[in-house]
């Protein structure tokens, strides 16, 4: 009897000990800040004196009439819709160019994943030069072509498209083509050829079985785009734009940066990453939700 009770134990604290680097890891470093970050944004500090307790006072300053939150939290959304878009259709398409049998396929996958593993500001530094409107490589072939070059830095809209393209040459434009390439690889054979044989078009395979059996994955790949593109969009933008031109590409991140290091408004700050993990939280369970019905786990 004992040694069942102390088999049944070991089982019960085995799967916590293997968890445990995790749940400490998310304790100090992920839970715990969320929880101090709520606590300072009901405070007033300039991190030089002691917090003073303001209560729910930034809270009412930001989604007041006078404040520049809303529309930078519309900016925010427009930058994320863009990104996870834009990064999870060419991690797609670029895995489905990797899963076509020719030679040197490898040779490929590694200049496919190379623009992945290069450091942000490298590659915001790169797209500044070549959509630089007096020295950029793209103005200039513009002009070859008789088109008028246009001033891409300096135009609230025009931004945007330099903010798509540098969207494709991330981090996770890389990582989620190599596991959408790994999923492309379980998808069964048989299902593609019964296809053919009942007359389905190349459209039709990939809409009807590609996507429906790696529906998990794309499921999986679009949350964390989303989540990424909340919380890294500070990495490309402050380089790439900082946050202009006038505030047209100034995302939550940005605005964090600056009440926090720019006007040493630490409460205000908190508030604001306070309110950012809300909504990434909210988002990704809206993710999930939706897609009840439509990703196929069988």
């Amino acid at each position: 009897m004992k040694k069942s009770r102390h088999s049944i134990r070991k089982n019960t604290l085995s799967p916590w000990g293997f968890l445990s680097p995790w749940i400490i890891g998310f304790i100090f470093f992920t839970g715990g800040p969320i929880i101090i970050s709520f606590i300072l944004s009901l405070t007033r500090w300039n991190l030089l004196g002691d917090p003073q307790f303001v209560g729910l006072e930034n809270y009412r300053q930001l989604f007041s009439g006078n404040s520049d939150f809303l529309n930078t939290l519309r900016i925010t959304f427009l930058f994320t819709f863009i990104n996870v878009i834009v990064t999870v259709s060419a991690s797609l398409f670029l895995a489905v160019l990797l899963n076509f049998k020719v030679k040197l396929i490898g040779i490929f996958q590694f200049f496919y994943f190379v623009p992945a593993v290069m450091p942000s500001v490298v590659m915001t530094s790169c797209f500044r030069l070549m959509f630089n409107s007096q020295l950029g490589i793209v103005n200039y072939m513009l002009s070859t072509l008789g088109i008028d070059p246009p001033n891409w830095f300096g135009h609230p809209q025009l931004i945007w498209v330099v903010v798509g393209m540098m969207s494709i040459f991330t981090f996770s434009t890389g990582q989620m083509m190599l596991i959408f390439s790994s999923s492309l690889k379980e998808v069964p054979v048989e299902l593609y050829e019964a296809a053919h044989l009942d007359g389905a078009n190349a459209w039709k395979r990939f809409t009807n079985i590609t996507l429906s059996s790696i529906s998990p994955i794309l499921l999986f790949n679009v949350v964390v785009a989303t989540v990424n593109s909340f919380n890294g969009a500070f990495t490309i933008l402050y380089p790439l734009t900082g946050g202009g031109p006038g505030n047209a590409t100034r995302v939550l991140s940005l605005l964090i940066y600056d009440r926090a290091f720019r006007q040493f408004n630490m409460g205000m700050a908190s508030a604001l990453a306070f309110i950012m993990f809300i909504i990434v939280a909210l988002v990704s369970l809206i993710q999930f939700k939706v897609s009840n019905k439509k990703v196929h786990y069988g």
